[in-house]
């Protein structure tokens, strides 16, 4: 009777329905290894199985990948390399990194302050990190350029305080952690933020990361455009590494996986991800029916990265090796991370009992061993300098693809029973008197009871002092590998030659008689850009899968689509003029249907002129209603890394792409930029304001005294007439959010009001001119509104200087000193939803209504939909006449025979907006 097959893994991808044409040959083979495995054990019978495998494949026999090992070290003893540092040395302040970490943030929770922190995390990863700072990561001031370190961001605190033995921090600032105002506006002290954050300390942190799942993604694209760069041939960045360290609970977000085959595709052998496994989250563990390193090993290897496990210290080596039958690593394999967990939340005797003691052959290893030896000796790999050693230099040594560390380590370790493994440990803030005394004896912390006693809240910190030998040799190790990190320093990259004014001549002329939609306007303008010699190198174009909808591959031919391997195929469309073609060296940075991964680049490389000390000039142009609403949190995160550079909503509105739909539609793009304050959002009507909104957004990020903020110009698809800059423009009022383009004619004493619009509605706004000054004798001025963004935050600003210095002169806001030189209620529309129009409500000196695309978009021809939302042309003419009749300036009855004459009802009447979509 044949044996029923088990069910598992290794059958997914086995011809299993292909009958035994040679059982006997079968059972051969079977008891082959069955033999193995009794002369052998089972780990010869497993190095046998590997190596058929490996012949296997040689052979070109399809078989499925193995994508996870063994529950223990990738690296063996006999293959760890010899540990360069002085292990006693370097211990020793780590000690004292632990002491003033855990200090720092339990000083913080004294009751008059209470504003919180976190112990743990630093505790886990300490080791990890000092292994880096000690023998790997390369400082700014290093030939190679330095590296780029991505730090856990929760573990913030032991930066700070190893930036205090540096001499880097003062007491005064560790005692300001988490007070950014209330001490941090003193005179010599230095606020400590939360978590890194370039904006709250703009000499020091480089990269924002605690906003789960944007450090991994962000720290591929880094390494990604290190490479750009690199194959451009703008800087050598060829011994620039970048280290993202993550948490095994972050893991879990989409965007930490989510990019993983970008890393492998680039062959990213310039990037290296350390996931800090201490098998907890917030509250609880992240798997604990379950194993996540052995989930994110098999992730991982399946996506193509190298996978190095550091799981045990050095006290397991002697166990594994006289393990010959395996029940030590099946003991590992079988244990579920919950279990792991539990170890080491108890003391010895615990782990004998429920973790040597499932198996009579482990248990009978350590029968000799005592419960202190067992606690002390048989550490988590992540705790052991030599083994962490050995897996950076493996990382750093492989070529060919990213490495990522898998760390096994305890959360709170070394804190105390109170503290290590606990579910609750996250959240615990503060020690008690025994926890600090123990922390500090197994520290070897110089502290007395008595120092301790005096006060509960205000342990003291500890710093040897400048001279004492473990400081010198710390500093000396930073000194010869680049100097101290974390360190900002975006003052050292040399300006830019910016384009000449001339440039901007094309979008001043005008379109002529052909209707241009202003896409293709802004279009027209970087490609002048870039063909500037000096100016253009520092362009980096990122599209996402869109670029003939923008009538940007026209590039393609030129500037190239940036590919790491080249073209090794004829393009489909290789006879054509604007075939694509991809190149090493190319300048588009073409990511894919990725808009994620989109803004990761344009945080890369609008960040260069701090990380490379190159200033670049991202342009990412992508469809609006994808841009802040799909990747809100990453354009959040460019602003605190103070990116400069262009976000191009391009084919934006509500209405201007009705055909496509509601996903399509984009009503609400200024009002979620309007929450960021790095943003500086325009939406304007014509060519000729593009040609002065661009180069003063160059001069403001990349001119002397270069602001940190970024651009976001909302532009259509829509084909209009484009008409000539007039003599007489206003620029001030184009670049401060609203300008006079139509002055009602002034002749007579009849009603006037006002028409504000912005975008593509400056056409409605004339359309409703013309309908009030024909049709009813209403005379109206017409303003394109090219930024009701910009109008709102100067107006803010006048009020709070008001507010707070009422012995001033009272500051008038641009838009209310504007609209106080005409007369008559102001109408206000725009292709997007009232709540943007809405902005400037509190500042128009007069009667204000606006009109907006509130609600879901729908698929419709553009002046259907115009009408159905009531923003067209013939709305605004029959708001501003029910505008003037409430004032009782005209008869009421006026607005409801111009409702009836203009059928405002019936979508199908309208007409404002034409058809057509090319850009």
């Amino acid at each position: 009777m044949a044996m029923e097959r088990p069910v598992g893994p290794i059958l997914n991808g086995l011809p299993s329905q292909v009958p035994d044409i040679d059982p006997d040959e079968t059972q051969e083979w079977l008891d082959s290894l069955d033999g193995a495995i009794e002369a052998g054990g089972r780990r010869r019978a497993r190095y046998l199985m590997l190596r058929m495998l490996e012949r296997a494949r040689d052979s070109q026999v399809g078989i499925p990948s193995l994508t996870t090992t063994d529950y223990i070290n990738t690296i063996p003893p006999e293959r760890e390399p010899w540990f360069p540092g002085d292990e006693d040395m370097e211990r020793r302040y780590r000690a004292w990194i632990r002491w003033n970490a855990a200090v720092m943030v339990h000083r913080a929770q004294h009751p008059d302050i209470s504003v919180g922190g976190h112990i743990s995390s630093y505790a886990s990863i300490s080791t990890l990190w000092e292994v880096g700072y000690n023998h790997f990561w390369r400082g700014r001031d290093h030939e190679g350029g330095g590296d780029q370190i991505f730090f856990q961001g929760h573990a913030s605190p032991g930066i700070y305080a190893r930036a205090f033995l540096e001499g880097r921090l003062s007491e005064a600032d560790l005692d300001a952690f988490r007070q950014e105002k209330s001490k941090g506006l003193q005179p010599d002290i230095t606020a400590l933020p939360s978590y890194p954050h370039p904006r709250g300390m703009p000499e020091f942190w480089q990269f924002p990361t605690v906003s789960m799942g944007l450090g991994p993604m962000n720290a591929i694209y880094q390494a990604s455009f290190n490479k750009y760069l690199h194959n451009r041939g703008i800087k050598d960045t060829s011994q620039q590494h970048v280290w993202a360290f993550l948490g095994d609970g972050e893991m879990d977000e989409p965007e930490s996986r989510g990019l993983l085959h970008v890393a492998a595709n680039d062959e990213l052998d310039n990037l290296t991800f350390v996931v800090n496994c201490n098998l907890q989250r917030l509250d609880g563990p992240v798997r604990g029916n379950g194993k996540i390193v052995q989930e994110l090993e098999s992730f991982f290897r399946g996506a193509g990265w190298n996978v190095i496990k550091v799981l045990w210290g050095r006290g397991w080596d002697p166990l594994i090796a006289q393990d010959t039958s395996g029940a030590l690593v099946n003991l590992f394999n079988t244990t579920p991370d919950g279990d792991y967990q539990t170890f080491r939340a108890n003391d010895g005797s615990w782990i004998r009992d429920h973790f040597f003691g499932r198996d009579p052959r482990t248990k009978e290893m350590v029968k000799d061993w005592s419960d202190e030896d067992i606690w002390w000796s048989l550490k988590r790999g992540g705790h052991d300098y030599r083994k962490v050693y050995a897996a950076y230099l493996a990382a750093m040594n492989h070529t060919g693809q990213p490495t990522v560390i898998l760390a096994k380590t305890i959360k709170g370790y070394s804190l105390g029973k109170h503290f290590a493994g606990r579910n609750a440990t996250h959240q615990m803030k503060k020690m008690t008197m025994d926890d600090l005394k123990g922390f500090r004896d197994s520290l070897k912390i110089p502290i007395s009871d008595e120092e301790l006693e005096k006060d509960l809240y205000k342990p003291p910190f500890y710093n040897p002092g400048p001279e004492d030998e473990a400081i010198q040799y710390m500093k000396e190790r930073r000194r010869q590998l680049g100097g101290y990190l974390p360190r900002r320093d975006p003052k050292k990259a040399p300006l830019i030659k910016l384009p000449d004014e001339k440039i901007y001549d094309v979008a001043k002329r005008g379109s002529g008689k052909q209707n241009v939609a202003t896409t293709m306007a802004l279009v027209r303008i970087f490609k002048e850009w870039m063909r500037d010699k000096e100016f253009g190198k520092h362009l980096v174009p990122i599209i996402p899968d869109e670029a003939r909808t923008f009538g940007m591959d026209a590039f393609f031919p030129t500037a190239k689509i940036y590919n790491v391997h080249g073209q090794n195929y004829t393009s489909v469309d290789a006879d054509l003029m604007l075939a694509y073609k991809e190149s090493t060296d190319g300048q588009i940075w073409h990511v894919g249907i990725n808009e994620a991964g989109s803004v990761a680049a344009f945080t890369a490389a609008g960040s260069s002129y701090d990380t490379h000390e190159v200033a670049m000039v991202p342009f990412y142009i992508f469809y609006s209603m994808f841009g802040f609403q799909r990747t809100g949190d990453g354009i959040w995160a460019a602003a605190d890394q103070m990116t400069r550079g262009f976000l191009i909503g391009a084919t934006a509105g509500r209405t201007t792409l009705a055909g496509e739909g509601l996903q399509h539609a984009d009503g609400h793009s200024p009002l979620l930029a309007a929450t960021n304050p790095a943003c500086v959002a325009y939406d304007p009507a014509y060519a000729y304001e593009l040609a002065h909104i661009l180069p003063d957004a160059l001069r403001r990020m990349y001119g002397e005294d270069a602001e940190n903020i970024f651009y976001y110009i909302t532009v259509y698809n829509e084909p209009m007439h484009q008409p000539a800059e007039p003599q007489d423009v206003d620029v001030e009022g184009i670049l401060k959010g609203m300008h006079l383009v139509h002055r009602g004619e002034s002749d007579g004493d009849g009603p006037r009001v006002r028409l504000l619009a912005s975008g593509v509605g400056v056409p409605w706004a004339y359309e409703a001119e013309q309908l009030l000054r024909e049709d009813w004798g209403v005379r109206a001025d017409v303003w394109s509104v090219t930024s009701w963004n910009e109008l709102r935050r100067e107006a803010m600003a006048c009020d709070e200087e008001a507010f707070l210095h009422p012995e001033n002169e009272r500051r008038i806001p641009y838009v209310t000193r504007r609209l106080s030189e005409g007369s008559g209620p102001v109408v206000a529309t725009s292709d997007f939803m009232r709540q943007v129009q809405d902005q400037i409500a509190n500042w128009v000196p007069e009667d204000y209504y606006a009109l907006g695309a509130d609600g879901f978009g729908f698929a419709d021809t553009r002046a259907a939909a115009r009408r159905f939302f009531h923003i067209d042309g013939p709305s605004m003419a029959v708001k501003a006449l029910e505008m003037l009749a409430d004032r009782g300036e005209i008869d009421p009855q006026i607005p409801i025979q111009a409702a009836q004459k203009y059928r405002l009802l019936d979508v199908n009447a309208g007409t404002s907006g034409n058809a057509g979509g090319a850009s």
